[in-house]
């Protein structure tokens, strides 16, 4: 078998055989979103990471708090920024840690731990329950964005179902997801993650403004002893969902280019590193301040709380919708990636525009009719966050990651049950 020592054409990266795959296979592979342009720089991994961690999770965090206390809050945020930074290290470093192969995908590293067949089963359903749950939770956020922004700049008008601002934020996407490539979308993902970093802003600065409310109380909530443990795992949850992010890497770390002299893990590590100290800059105030402010009367959403200034309050509101946009382009390109994989590499469909405009536009209507269908909001980011969250981003602490995993889907599961009781499905609200 010939060999090379020099970067192959294709992919600008250093192997020790030729290519072997025929030009069809070639040519499939540069029409998949996730492999086909490897040109992004070390600042796209920043603003890709904050985009995917940062996102509806950081406006829940101060109700994590109160259902947490002072103490273990403040210990779970600490030690979940750690251990999700080192787990993050990790699977920077093994996307190329077998010599003359890239992992541009994660369930390509589950298949090189456990094996072609077993690999796919254990990390594609989990894989899968993240990225699609990431994009229902993102939709029923967006929906309730828009429509607290519609409420605070239109005082006086008619109210409007939920379900119709879900069904406007969904329009966006049924655009936005025929961009063909991870590259493609490094500018809503750009203007997202600048968003984020607003709305925290606006969220701890109005959170200072306002000052401790009086007779705060920072006690559990009133409450039979079931009520605390069960908000207790369901707070878990909220943290887990807030850190997640890591299902994605591989897919961000394949968009650049790698070298022998420079390879992939030196730009990604230098845009995680930046991502990170962002992500300590939202989470932390947020969380912290909100807490300190409101104690246990906060909100699911701290933009719920906040009432007031209300232009302030309405352009965050914005603000998180124009951030989802973009959390939900990346989340699903992975998604788009898998699905697109499988219709033209399995079912051998030719991979034409019209093949990614019905399957994408699919997606997105499936993602739109679930959050119409069940908006509950923080229940779902407990659930999402301790069932599949967990075992994919805390996974170098085993005994941690098992207990979020147990814990987050029980609190999660309750609060859905609770709120489905009082809720009519495609009602008034």
């Amino acid at each position: 078998m010939a060999t090379t020592a020099g970067p192959s054409s294709d992919s600008n990266y250093y192997i020790k055989n030729v290519d072997e795959r025929s030009v069809e296979e070639r040519a499939i592979d540069d029409w998949l979103p996730i492999t086909s342009s490897r040109t992004a720089k070390w600042w796209y991994s920043s603003f890709h990471n904050v985009t995917a961690i940062v996102g509806a999770g950081v406006l829940s965090l101060p109700y994590a708090m109160s259902q947490l206390g002072w103490g273990p809050g403040v210990a779970v945020l600490v030690i979940s920024w750690i251990v999700t930074l080192y787990s993050l290290w990790q699977m920077v470093e093994m996307h190329e840690m077998v010599p003359g192969k890239r992992f541009d995908r994660y369930h390509e590293l589950g298949q090189h731990a456990f094996g072609q067949k077993l690999g796919l089963w254990i990390v594609v359903p989990q894989q899968l329950t993240v990225e699609v749950g990431v994009d229902i939770v993102y939709m029923i956020t967006g929906g309730q964005s828009l429509k607290k922004f519609h409420d605070l700049v239109c005082q006086d008008c008619k109210d409007i179902r939920l379900t119709y601002f879900i069904m406007i934020f969904a329009s966006v996407h049924f655009i936005l997801s025929q961009l063909p490539s991870f590259n493609s979308i490094s500018g809503v993902s750009l203007a997202a993650a600048v968003m984020s970093v607003s709305y925290s802003a606006i969220a701890w600065g109005a959170s200072v403004d306002k000052g401790v409310q009086p007779d705060v109380q920072y006690d559990y909530k009133p409450g039979s002893t079931a009520d605390t443990v069960f908000n207790f795992f369901s707070a878990l949850g909220i943290v887990v969902f807030a850190y997640g992010g890591h299902n994605v890497e591989m897919e961000i770390q394949a968009t650049m280019p790698s070298t022998l002299e420079r390879p992939s893990k030196v730009p990604m590590w230098r845009g995680v590193i930046v991502a990170y100290i962002v992500v300590a800059l939202c989470y932390f105030p947020v969380a912290i301040i909100g807490y300190w402010t409101f104690g246990n009367t906060i909100a699911d959403n701290i933009l719920i709380t906040l009432e007031k200034p209300k232009w302030l309050i309405a352009m965050a509101n914005m603000f998180v919708v124009i951030h989802l946009i973009g959390s939900y382009q990346v989340y699903a390109m992975a998604v788009f990636d898998m699905m697109e994989t499988l219709l033209v590499k399995k079912l051998k469909f030719r991979p034409t525009w019209c093949l990614r405009f019905i399957s994408r536009s699919t997606y997105v209507a499936f993602t739109m009719f679930i959050a119409i269908t069940f908006p509950f909001f923080n229940g779902l980011l407990a659930f999402f966050g301790g069932f599949a969250f967990a075992p994919t981003t805390y996974f170098v602490c085993i005994i941690f990651g098992v207990l979020l995993m147990i814990a987050g889907p029980i609190g999660g599961l309750r609060q859905i049950i609770l709120q489905a009781k009082t809720y009519k499905i495609y009602g008034s609200a």
